[in-house]
Parts: C-alpha cells; sequence; structure tokens
C-alpha cells in the first residue's frame, strides 16, 4: 500500500527536492506540494493524503500556527522539517508537544553521500509517522509550568539503584509524561532519544523546566547522582563507567549502532555490564529495534526490564522487538510506568 505525502514548504527548490526523494520510494509518493498553510489546507481536503511534511518558517502562516489548528480541527500525521538550530530545535519541540509524529532537518545539498543518507532517514520517517498513532492533544496550558514535587520515598534513591531508558519516534513526550511522575530525588536516570545534536540540550532544558528532578544534556564525567537525569547528547553514544565508589557518565564517539548515535544499545549495554541487577531498563515508544538486544542482556544480567505497551506507544516497534527477543519483563502504559518502575527501583538490592 502507497503512503500517500503531501509536501508543505514555501522554497520551490525544497519542494522539488523533497518531492524527488520521496517519490524514488515505491511505497511512497507525493500526492501534492503546497507553498504555504492556506494552500496547504484547500489541498488536504481534496487529496486526502496520509502524512504532511512541514516546514516551520512560512509566509501568511508559519508552521506552528498551522500545526495547531489543524491538529485541532482535523488531526493529522505531521513530520516537521527544521533547520538544525538552538532556535529551531525550540520550534520543533514546540511543534512535537502540539501533536507533529517526528522532525528532520534540511537536506544538504552540497554531499551526496549525506543526501543519500538523507533519503533514506525520511523515507523511514515518513514511513513511521504513517504507522503512528495519532494522539490526543493536550492544551499548552496543562504543560507551561512545573508539576508539584510526586511524593518520594528514600527508597526510590538510596540504595545504589540506576534507571535507563531508550526511546525514538514519539519519544520526546513520552518521556516528559513519564519523568511528570518522579520525585525530586529520584535515583539517577539516564536517557537516549534518538535526536539530532543541536536539540538534545533544548530537549534537556524543557524536561528540566517541567520536571521536579534537574535534568542536564550529558557533557561526560558527571558522578551520578540521585535527582539528577542525564540527557545523552545528539552526537555521542552514552554510557557509564565506574570512578571510585560510584558511577560517571561517559560520551563516545564512536560510529552509530542499529544506525543511530546515540545508540539505546550501548547505554543499556554498559548497564548489563557493571550494574547487573541494580538496574532498572525501560524501552518506550520508537521506531526500530535499537535498545531490544542491550535490554536483553540488562535481563540477563539480573535487571528488571520494562517495555511500553502498544496501546500507548505512537509507534510501537521499539518496545515491540524487545517483547519479541525476550528483554521485557513487564508491559506497563505509559501513564502508570514510572510508578511501576520506581516501585521496582525501590525492591533493587545490591
Amino acid at each position: 500500500m502507497t503512503t500517500k505525502v503531501l509536501v508543505i514548504d514555501d522554497s520551490a527548490v525544497m519542494r522539488k527536492l523533497l518531492t524527488e526523494l520521496i517519490n524514488s520510494n515505491p511505497d511512497l509518493e507525493v500526492v501534492g506540494a503546497a507553498p504555504d498553510a492556506h494552500v496547504a489546507r484547500e489541498m488536504i481536503k481534496t487529496l486526502n493524503p496520509d502524512v504532511l511534511t512541514l516546514d516551520v518558517q512560512m509566509p501568511r502562516m508559519d508552521g506552528l500556527e498551522f500545526l495547531e489548528r489543524l491538529m485541532r480541527l482535523r488531526p493529522t500525521r505531521v513530520v516537521m522539517v527544521s533547520a538544525f538550530t538552538e532556535a529551531g530545535s525550540d520550534t520543533t519541540l514546540r511543534a512535537l508537544e502540539l501533536g507533529a509524529i517526528d522532525f528532520i532537518g534540511k537536506p544538504r545539498v552540497d554531499s551526496p553521500a549525506a543526501m543519500t543518507e538523507y533519503a533514506e532517514e525520511l523515507a523511514d520517517k515518513l514511513r513511521g509517522a504513517a504507522a503512528a498513532r495519532l494522539k490526543r492533544v493536550v492544551p499548552a496550558a496543562a504543560t507551561a509550568t512545573r508539576p508539584a514535587v510526586p511524593v518520594s520515598s528514600a527508597k526510590t534513591s538510596g540504595n545504589g539503584n540506576l534507571i535507563f531508558v531508550g526511546a525514538s519516534t514519539g519519544g520526546t513526550e513520552a518521556i516528559k509524561d513519564f519523568l511528570l511522575g518522579f520525585p525530586a530525588d529520584c535515583p539517577p536516570t539516564l536517557i537516549v532519544q534518538h535526536m539530532p545534536e543541536n536539540f538534545t540540550a533544548s530537549f534537556a532544558k524543557r524536561l528540566d523546566s517541567l520536571c521536579a528532578p534537574r535534568v542536564i544534556e550529558a557533557q561526560g564525567g558527571e558522578r551520578l547522582e540521585p535527582g539528577t537525569v542525564y540527557v545523552a547528547p545528539g552526537h555521542s553514544h552514552l554510557q557509564i563507567r565506574r570512578q571510585g565508589g560510584g558511577y560517571i557518565t561517559e560520551l563516545l564517539a564512536t560510529p552509530p549502532v542499529n544506525r543511530h548515535r546515540p545508540s539505546v544499545d550501548v547505554l543499556f549495554d554498559s548497564a548489563a555490564e557493571l550494574i547487573g541487577k541494580q538496574a532498572v531498563g525501560v524501552i518506550l515508544t520508537g521506531m526500530g529495534k535499537d535498545g531490544a538486544q542491550g535490554l536483553l542482556r540488562m535481563r540477563q544480567a539480573g535487571a528488571r526490564t520494562f517495555g511500553q505497551d502498544e496501546a500507548s506507544c505512537v509507534v510501537y516497534g521499539m518496545p515491540r522487538e524487545a517483547a519479541l527477543v525476550g528483554a521485557v519483563e513487564e508491559v506497563s502504559s505509559l501513564e502508570n510506568m514510572s510508578r511501576r518502575v520506581l516501585a521496582s527501583a525501590a525492591r533493587v538490592v545490591a
């Protein structure tokens, strides 16, 4: 079955390029290309596309305003196309909050190798978006302020346990919802979210403003402390290393694993090797299979392991792959995940 795509971009050159790249895949077809949101609105009514690619910066009505109206009036699967800048990353994170499924940067036209890689990534993201569940969008006011700190217990952070989390498509909002259930003194928590390097710092800042624990982008060499969440930077793998009587973060600029850097498998493998039964592993919504083998190795080393259930996933890919290989000990909805994980972490013993 062919996925119908509508390209929305104010640049005629970009519309032509994206159309050519998308149409090079037999299972994807560009059914229309719109220069602005007003034209796009009419084309959506007549063409009924499965997925939109949406530029952030457009005349007459910008991408965010159009997206907010679209998701309120006619929820549609959207992949944002954004410049990889700090301002672009903040806008893209807001778009994901408004209901966009995924995002991708603008293509680099100066490198044939980069263009080939981009074409593959774009096709993957469109396929993932086409298979994604449309989620109810929570009004912006509901997430505008930091919530009251959840009730906690010394048991959640006082016995040396650590929590390891991996996610991809749909993960930015899933991780936010997951961490909103964490107390300020939660166990040290490490997160890999598939995301380009210019986006992870903004992602960590956004989480830090919304959640009770401190959330930072890992720089490498930070000592793991209760009450802190460490987000892998987009340019490096994240793992842990022993130092003295504790553990520190370590960044690796080694090649991608499962086509990703950072890779969930790299983080989970370090947990399996160094932490074993003192670890809790969590795999959330995402496309592909990154993290499945690493979570299995964590479980084999004695860790408690969790997978998000299909009903609450935007894309039930990574959790499904992990379940298929026997890596998932307990399946949980996103709504209950933080409570179940914290309860499990409190029971972890040395």
